[in-house]
């Protein structure tokens, strides 16, 4: 059995460290917020000026001046801080966000990223994820696995426009955690129940098993 959507968010939580900058991109990536262990204190950002974001608001705490960069209505945690974009994307330019958690079209086996438009459909715009993926100090892939036409995300080659080249660190989807290395991508985790013969024929590339065969 997969891991749930909430499942994933909730191993992705597992990446943050105490005092990390961190920038949560929109869709699943966003479910990562409400997993955020109490033992750790870290700070949501946002590209469009907010370090502090907390958690998703109510009918009674709802601002509707109050949104992240995928519009979607914040609050903001004691001692946040506002400022301009141009501001906020100094602070990813400059390498002082931590980790990135991002949403996926397609991930090569080499680390590319295609995350930000399917060419002949609209697109709103390609957002901060090219600063992102350029700046930030980890980038992490949190996806499903396969595409609802059951093929794989995860492929020798992106055929989608690629938001950045070689940049992603590690992947965790439904069936497992993977990181991206000089070797290809090597598989360090099984989702609950999801065996090593499910894994490998839902994905695109040949997966390196050793590690996990020998803990």
């Amino acid at each position: 059995m997969a891991w749930t959507r909430n499942q994933m968010a909730q191993r992705a939580a597992q990446e943050l460290e105490d005092g990390f900058y961190v920038n949560l991109g929109i869709g699943l990536p966003t479910l990562v917020a409400n997993h955020i262990p109490d033992n750790i204190n870290v700070w949501l950002q946002s590209e469009n000026g907010l370090l502090g974001i907390d958690e998703f608001p109510t009918v009674e705490t709802v601002d509707a001046d109050l949104i992240n960069a995928g519009k979607q209505t914040v609050t903001a945690r004691k001692g946040a801080a506002f400022f301009s974009s141009a501001d906020s994307f100094a602070m990813i330019r400059g390498g002082h966000v931590n980790i990135a958690i991002l949403g996926a079209m397609e991930v090569s086996e080499t680390g590319d990223l295609a995350n930000w438009m399917i060419p002949g459909k609209k697109v709103k715009g390609m957002g901060g994820a090219m600063d992102l993926v350029a700046g930030v100090q980890k980038v992490v892939v949190l996806m499903e696995h396969t595409a609802k036409d059951g093929t794989s995300k995860i492929v020798p080659q992106c055929t989608l426009p690629l938001t950045g080249k070689g940049v992603v660190n590690r992947i965790i989807t439904d069936l497992g955690v993977m990181d991206i290395t000089s070797r290809g991508i090597v598989l360090i985790e099984l989702a609950q129940d999801v065996t090593l013969e499910q894994i490998k024929a839902a994905t695109g590339v040949e997966l390196i098993t050793d590690r996990l065969e020998a803990a």
